[in-house]
This record gives C-alpha cells, sequence and structure tokens, in this order.
C-alpha cells in the first residue's frame, strides 16, 4: 500500500475518472452524487492508500497507526450449519475489505455447532490455535455454549451478534429490530391490519429480538397479537411444518405476510401456491432477506447492513488493540427500506 504522503487528490482524480470536485464530495459524503459513484470513489481511495485529513485525524484520536509495522492475523469464527452461508460471506467481504487496507489477513475457521463431549470446544480450540490470533471475530448461529467458550479468551474478540446480558465483548450487529419496525410501518402505509409474522422467535437472541419487535411495532398500531395466529416455531420442508403453515394461512387469512427468517422464503412461497394464494395480487410479502433474492429479485424487504456489520467489526478490532483499557461498546447499524414490488395497497373498498 503507498504510503497516504503521495497520493494527492488529483491522483484520485485520475484513478476514478471524475473531476476533483466530485471526488472532493464524494469523500466528504455531500449529496448529488449517486451511490455508485461514491463508493466507486471511496474503494479506489482504499485501493491506492488516500486517507482524507479526518480521516488521519480519526486514527489519531483513537490511537490506529495506518501503516502498521506489524500485519495481524485474525479468525473468523462459523457454525459448520450452513443455512446462512450467504450471510457468513458477506460479513468476510466486509472484513476483508476493511482489515486489507492495513494490511491484516483474516482466516475463516468452522466451529461444530452440535457437541459429543465436554472435550469438544477445548480441543477444537487447541486445533485452530485459537489463543496465539491477534483477535477473534464470532459469527451469529455458532450455538450458545460455542460463543460462551469464545469469550473466555483474553485476546480481543469482536461479536458480530446481539450481546447476551452482562456480556464483555464489543459488538456490532445488523439492527433487524428496526427493519421489523420498518416492514411493518410500510405494510400498514398500503392499508395492511392483518399481518402474519413467520419465524422462529427461539434460540438465537436475533430471532427472539424479531417478535418482540413485531409485537411492539403493531401494539403501537393498536393491534393486538395473539401467538397463535402466527407461525413462530420452525419452519422447513418436513410435512408437519408446511402442514402447519398451510393451517395457519387459511384460518387467519393475512392480507399480509411479515417473514423475520431469510431461508424461509421459498417455503413461504410454496404453500402459498399450494393454497392458490398469490404474490403480492391475494396476499402482500415482506422478508428480511440478506441481500437481493434472486428467487425474487423485487422482493419487498428491509436493507440489512450485514456486509457494513463487517466493515464495522474490523474497525472495532483494530480500536479495541489500541485501546484495550476502554469500556465495551454495543453497535447497532441501520439500514433503509426497500420497496419492492411484492407489497399491494389495499383500496378503501378493501380490494
Amino acid at each position: 500500500m503507498r504510503k497516504k504522503k503521495s497520493v494527492t487528490l488529483q491522483d484520485l482524480s485520475r484513478q476514478s475518472g471524475l473531476s476533483v470536485h466530485t471526488v472532493s464530495k464524494a469523500l466528504r459524503g455531500l449529496p448529488g452524487m449517486s451511490e455508485e459513484s461514491r463508493n466507486h470513489v471511496l474503494k479506489i481511495a482504499r485501493e491506492i492508500g488516500y486517507w482524507t485529513k479526518d480521516q488521519e485525524r480519526v486514527h489519531a484520536v483513537e490511537r490506529i497507526p495506518l501503516h502498521p509495522h506489524k500485519p495481524s492475523r485474525f479468525k473468523m469464527v462459523i457454525s459448520d450449519k450452513f443455512e446462512t452461508f450467504d450471510m457468513i460471506l458477506l460479513i468476510l467481504s466486509g472484513l476483508q475489505e476493511k482489515l486489507s487496507e492495513y494490511g491484516h489477513s483474516i482466516e475463516m475457521v468452522t466451529i461444530p455447532y452440535h457437541l459429543d463431549s465436554t472435550d469438544t470446544l477445548p480441543n477444537w480450540s487447541k486445533m485452530h490455535q485459537l489463543e496465539y490470533c491477534d483477535g477473534v471475530f464470532i459469527t451469529p448461529m455458532i450455538g450458545s455454549k460455542q460463543e460462551e467458550h469464545l469469550l473466555q479468551y483474553s485476546i480481543p474478540r469482536i461479536l458480530i451478534n446481539f450481546p447476551g446480558p452482562a456480556a464483555k465483548v464489543d459488538s456490532i450487529v445488523w439492527d433487524v429490530g428496526t427493519a421489523i419496525h420498518q416492514s411493518v410501518r410500510q405494510l400498514l402505509s398500503k392499508g395492511h391490519t392483518r399481518i402474519m409474522y413467520i419465524g422462529n422467535i427461539g434460540t438465537h437472541r436475533g430471532f427472539i429480538l424479531r417478535w418482540q419487535s413485531f409485537v411492539a411495532a403493531t401494539n403501537v398500531a393498536g393491534i393486538n397479537v395473539n401467538q397463535d395466529d402466527h407461525m413462530t416455531g420452525e419452519l422447513s420442508s418436513q410435512e408437519n411444518g408446511m402442514a402447519l403453515l398451510m393451517q395457519k394461512l387459511q384460518q387467519y387469512q393475512p392480507t399480509a405476510i411479515l417473514s423475520a427468517v431469510s431461508h424461509d422464503l421459498i417455503w413461504i412461497y410454496n404453500a402459498c401456491s399450494q393454497l392458490g394464494m398469490r404474490i403480492p395480487q391475494d396476499v402482500s410479502m415482506i422478508n428480511l432477506a440478506h441481500a437481493k433474492n434472486d428467487f425474487v429479485p423485487e422482493l419487498s424487504r428491509p436493507i440489512l447492513m450485514i456486509k457494513e456489520s463487517g466493515i464495522r467489526a474490523a474497525e472495532r478490532m483494530l480500536w479495541r488493540l489500541a485501546n484495550p483499557h476502554l469500556p465495551y461498546e454495543h453497535i447497532l447499524l441501520q439500514g433503509n427500506f426497500y420497496e419492492g414490488s411484492t407489497v399491494k395497497a389495499i383500496l378503501p373498498n378493501g380490494s
């Protein structure tokens, strides 16, 4: 990476093919340009090692070296359950993008979700030499005992998840609570008050928070929630799960579905298809997809800041390395809402 003193704004302008004025606006976050152009400028700035004076001041204040003398080696721990591998790839992309700016590296390691004995986790840590790396990123869905085991180490750790009660760790995560509130408000604005929630509310803290946010958002609108009307258990291809979903859809007759778990989408479409319910003509749909879905490219959804959480997690790790004595911090990243085409407004006559 070239040093800042050898890279000028004019260099960045030539590399990006944009004017110096446009490049300067992009770096300062000013309006009047597309996000695509802004991201293009920021990407090239990272690649050629251009730092604004404000960035240099922030690094100086937070004691993070722009050009570390020794590259660090980090590990990202994931579960061996691969239902959410698309989410993992987004997190990894964000981590790699930020850490590579400083010459650091990251290795992805898989932790067993099912524990055969009390020695499984200690043996796993010894095999991966966890205590010898410079820091660990802990991803969602790894299991509570696995997370507890990783948090006991004294090396720097960043939890890319919602922290448990009194957790002694820095955490970064995309704000699914706000995403649910955005989704409910979007449906309400289109006239929907009979909204069916579909998503497992057990096991993981993020799943529980989704349901709690749905209840809170509907209560604010004066809608009382009876959990029996909603599909809050695990949804899979098993006959009993699909049969229960179809039964609830027929009984509750929702005008809209809020699907809170990304990988449930295909099963919901299947159930609606078998019942002759078209989306969005007969029932509207919002899903908390991790990213744009090839199956339903115009899916209405809140935009989850998953890759961005990886980027912020890397920044927080570098900050923690430089500031080991400061209090733990918990950061939520909020995205916008993509309207898509799977939500249909209900007209005053109910059609």
